[in-house]
């Protein structure tokens, strides 16, 4: 091969190899390659390098920019190799970050286990404040922070920019229930208690209230006098009063010296916190007690009593009491008086004041007398209207009849309800003219719509008489023929008493059996043979229309019967032993209501012992009638 042919090859080759190089823009591979510094540049640029980041040391504070602002962190560039991250929790303020912004934060650790730096914006707070608060703290001094938010036990308080605590204990000098009320506000507070290597703040608010307190205090004692008007704030409530925060000393305003009318308790008046004025009563300097007063701001209110209320004014007053015997009616605030439960109403019959009133009501009254001496004034409630009573004689004269309803029963009557409470009442002897009455309940019922006829009315002692019985007429005239001596007739046994049985007989009309005229020998008591609702055959022995009283006989019914007939009577009737509680239960005053009625066989044993005792002192007269003669004889020989 000859040389120009190896010279062409080689080029050849070169050109190829030209056509194979990759070529990037205007930028060959080579060129890529190539180093951008030589190594003298590389070391100039590491130096100038760790010249800038000489000066960042753990445990500094540095400025950064805030690069990003994410939901939970902050991306601060402090100029380090890596950015670092500051929790968003830790600012005051988050929402004025902005991207861009210089802060100061504190460098924890150049670097943690992914590379990045650790920052925190509260240490590098509390770091820049450290040396005011210390200086508070030891100075006493007071500084002031701002309550973020609740936390156990107390209250976050920004405190410039760094988180101190305050306890529920030393926000106020009182006891705080409701923690709430004081966030968002700005006070003076005492530092209490130091950490720095926990970064824990104490502060009291408490204790600023209390030296300015007894400033007040030194203040107030010098000039305080009786009769003082001072305002202050209600500070506690107790049963028996209010104690009032006058600046720096406390003061009790009592329950009576609150109000010219009646309080029940003081927070009707007053409420904690509350801002009054008070008038000083009394001021004990040596046991540094002060009395006060609320009422006494205002006149008494009895002053020109009479004036204001003349004698047999009406007014309106609310009842504020109930008594047994009255109802107290406030006319206005510490004025009342007494309604008397006789004063109450004209017709109606009040057990009790609170069957017509209740606490609240408003009622008009009349004004009846004024002890202002005493401060009492005595109201009428039924004077405000027209006194039924005093033309209830002309409305309703004697012999007038008309329908009641029966409202009440007694054991002596009925009350029966003639108009809208105004009553009358039907005694017992007054519901029948046939049957004797032991209670009004066998005659009547409540509710019962019955007629009457008017008797009598006592318009001073308010008392109607009434009589259902005038509202029939009368049929004993007609029984004098019907049921006359002789007259033989049936009746059934309606009550059983100790000497006798009661009988119905026609007409409904009662009749009397004594004990001895029921035929049955040896008989002590009507039970031992006889009982309620048996029918008895009877003659009549005795009619009283005066007296209403008529009295029967069995034994002079079977006077002229038959024997047989007699001892069929006998043996449905025989004689039986009755227990002594049965035989007390007959016992009952109605014998009395049937008058003088003796059994025959009572009589003949009271005839012959009073034939005894008079033939006793006959004997005993004449023995001494012929003592005495014989003794004269001897005397004259």
């Amino acid at each position: 091969m000859t040389e120009e042919t190896t010279v062409t090859a080689e080029q050849q080759e070169a050109t190829e190899q030209q056509q194979e190089a990759p070529v990037y823009g205007n930028v060959s591979v080579e060129e890529l390659e190539k180093p951008e510094y030589d190594q003298a540049q590389y070391d100039e640029l590491m130096a100038l390098y760790e010249e800038s980041i000489s000066g960042i040391k753990e445990g500094q504070i540095v400025k950064g920019t805030v690069v990003s602002i994410g939901p939970s962190e902050v991306m601060v560039d402090i100029g380090f190799k890596s950015e670092g991250a500051v929790p968003i929790k830790e600012f005051s303020a988050p929402e004025s970050i902005e991207q861009g912004q210089e802060i100061e934060v504190f460098l924890e650790d150049v670097e943690d286990q992914e590379g990045q730096v650790v920052l925190s914006k509260q240490k590098a707070d509390f770091m820049r404040v450290w040396d005011l608060i210390k200086e508070a703290h030891d100075t006493g001094n007071t500084v002031e922070g701002r309550l973020m938010r609740r936390i156990k036990g107390g209250i976050v308080v920004n405190l410039f920019g760094v988180e101190a605590f305050l306890p529920g204990s030393q926000i106020d000098i009182r006891q705080v229930k409701n923690f709430d009320q004081f966030i968002g506000h700005e006070f003076p507070f005492k530092i209490i208690k130091l950490n720095k290597a926990r970064r824990n703040i104490v502060v009291s608010r408490r204790a600023v209230l209390e030296e300015e307190r007894a400033r007040m205090r030194e203040e107030i004692v010098k000039v305080l006098e009786e009769g003082q008007i001072r305002e202050g704030v209600v500070k506690n409530i107790t049963d028996f009063g209010a104690f009032i925060d006058l600046g720096g000393v406390d003061g009790l305003l009592h329950i009576t010296d609150m109000s010219w009318g009646r309080v029940n308790h003081p927070s009707e008046l007053v409420s904690i916190g509350d801002r009054i004025k008070v008038k000083v009563l009394s001021y004990d300097r040596k046991r540094e007690r002060i009395s006060l007063g609320l009422k006494q701001l205002t006149a008494h209110p009895w002053e020109n009593i009479e004036n204001k209320y003349p004698i047999e004014s009406q007014v309106r007053g609310k009842v504020v009491s109930i008594t047994d015997y009255g109802a107290f009616v406030e006319l206005e605030e510490g004025i009342e008086g007494l309604v008397h439960i006789s004063e109450m109403s004209w017709t109606q019959h009040v057990r009790h004041p609170s069957k017509l009133v209740n606490i609240g009501d408003i009622v008009e009254v009349k004004v009846l007398k004024i002890d202002s001496e005493n401060q009492k004034i005595s109201l009428g409630m039924k004077q405000t209207e027209d006194d039924p009573w005093d033309t209830l004689d002309t409305k309703y004269p004697p012999g007038t009849k008309i329908e009641g309803t029966v409202c009440s029963l007694t054991n002596f009557g009925a009350f029966v309800e003639l108009e809208e409470n105004i009553d009358g009442l039907v005694h017992i002897s007054d519901m029948s003219w046939t049957k004797r009455i032991r209670q009004a309940s066998e005659m009547f019922k409540k509710g019962d719509v019955i007629p009457v006829v008017v008797t009598e009315i006592d318009i001073k002692r308010r008392r109607i008489s009434l009589s259902h019985k005038d509202a029939f007429e009368n049929p004993w005239p007609r029984f004098a023929e019907q049921y006359a001596v002789g007259v033989e007739v049936r009746g059934a046994i309606s009550r059983l008493l100790e000497r006798g049985v009661v009988v119905s007989l026609v007409d409904e009309v009662d009749g009397f059996v004594p004990l001895s005229h029921l035929a049955i020998d040896g008989l002590q008591t009507p039970r031992q043979s006889f009982a309620e609702e048996q029918e008895l055959p009877l003659e009549v022995i005795e009619f009283d229309k005066n007296q209403k009283k008529i009295v029967l006989s069995v034994r002079e019914y079977f006077k002229d019967k038959d024997q047989a007939e007699y001892e069929a009577y006998l043996a449905e009737h025989p004689v039986q032993e009755v227990a002594a509680e049965e035989a007390a239960a007959d016992k009952d005053d109605e014998m009395e209501s049937w008058g003088d009625v003796h059994d025959d066989e009572q009589g003949a044993e009271q005839g012959v012992e009073q034939d005894d005792e008079q033939g006793a002192e006959q004997d005993v007269e004449q023995d001494d009638e012929q003592g005495a003669e014989q003794d004269t004889e001897q005397d004259k020989s």
